[in-house]
Parts: structure tokens; sequence; C-alpha cells
């Protein structure tokens, strides 16, 4: 019995790897709003051919990550303030709810946790590092949600995360921080108090604030 793999099998491992580096990096933003993705220039970047650099576009299409014109250019997506508006209700809505169910799960690990967090994104902040602001920002958020075992609204929350995640990159040259996000300290101190009305506050301003320098 041969072990060696087949070409189907390598192929679709080639791009699962490409489709899990694209989302990650348009997620944290290493990609900006409008920027071009071709087959060719995908498959030369990153060693593999041109089938599974089609699969990955596909899929990142599919999931709104990605924009394909009628010409079919493929590139990030660059967002109306309409659209903007429409991605952050969504986080306002679903993301206090993911909180809320969350808290009576929020032991004192998990606030360790998204203390040391919020440290990193400190550091991300003192370094001007965009892309690690951003990163170390959604995890605090999908550590939390995590704990409010509701995969359905965490699946829909990161599907938004990722179709905003150019825009919020272009907010941050836009409007470069100079500190870590106040909310992330009420959203802690709400978790320590067990305070329900004040958590869900504390996130919802979170996730919406920055948004507003973009529309209008």
């Amino acid at each position: 019995m041969s072990l060696k793999p087949r070409p189907s099998d390598v192929t679709t491992a080639a791009h699962e790897r490409l489709y899990r580096t694209l989302r990650q990096q348009i997620l944290t933003g290493e990609l900006l709003p409008g920027q071009p993705l071709t087959l060719r220039g995908l498959a030369k970047a990153h060693g593999v051919s041109m089938t599974p650099a089609r699969e990955a576009l596909r899929r990142l299409v599919a999931e709104g990550a990605l924009m394909l014109s009628s010409s079919g250019r493929v590139a990030t997506p660059e967002l109306s303030s309409e659209r903007i508006e429409e991605l952050a209700a969504l986080r306002a809505l679903i993301e206090p709810e993911l909180a809320s169910r969350a808290l009576p799960r929020a032991h004192m690990a998990l606030i360790e946790r998204l203390t040391a967090i919020n440290a990193v994104n400190a550091e991300a902040v003192a370094k001007q590092d965009a892309v690690g602001y951003i990163r170390s920002n959604l995890e605090f958020h999908r550590t939390l949600y995590l704990r409010a075992q509701a995969p359905a609204m965490l699946a829909i929350i990161e599907t938004v995360w990722l179709q905003l995640g150019p825009t919020t990159r272009a907010l941050y040259n836009r409007v470069p921080r100079t500190e870590p996000p106040r909310h992330h300290r009420l959203i802690l101190a709400a978790l320590k108090a067990g305070d329900e009305p004040g958590l869900r506050l504390a996130i919802r301003s979170d996730v919406t604030q920055g948004l507003r320098h973009l529309v209008g």
C-alpha cells in the first residue's frame, strides 16, 4: 500500500493552507480595501498551482471577504457607508448577546486571560502595529464569546469581522490609536462584577465607536 499523497490530496491541502492564510490576512487588515488579487500572483507568491489559488479565492468571495466584479477582477471590498452601518449594526446586535451568554461562565481564569490579551493589545498600540492591534482586539472578543457556547452566532459574527477586516485597517490608518480601547477595561470590570447591563453597554460601545469615523 502506497502512502504517497495522491495529486488531489496535495491540491486540497495547498488550497486549504492558502485559504486560511488569505483569510487571516483579510481578517487582520493585512490587505487594504480595494487591493486586487490575481490567480497568477497568488500562485507565484505562495508556491501553489492555479487550481488551489482559484478554489481559495472562490471560497473567500462566497464568504464576502473578497469581491468579484463583472469583469472578473477579484479584490478586497471597498465598503460603502451604508454597508459599514449595516455591519456595525450586526455587531451591536449580536456581540452584546454573545457576551451576555458568556457572563455566567466568565470565571477568574477567563478574566485573567482577557487581561493578558489586552496587555498585548496595549503593546501593539504603543508600537503603532496596526495588524497586531486588530489581531489582539479580535482575539479579546473571540476568547470571551467562545464561552457563550453559541456557535451559530459566533460563526455569523466572524463572517462580519472578515468583511470588515480591510476597512478596520483603513480606519486605523485614518485615526491612529494612542492608547488601548478604554471599553476593554469596562468590559473586564463588568465581567468581574457580574454586571450584565454594564457588559452589554461596554461591548456595544466598543464594537461601534470606531466605525463611526468611516461613515458620513
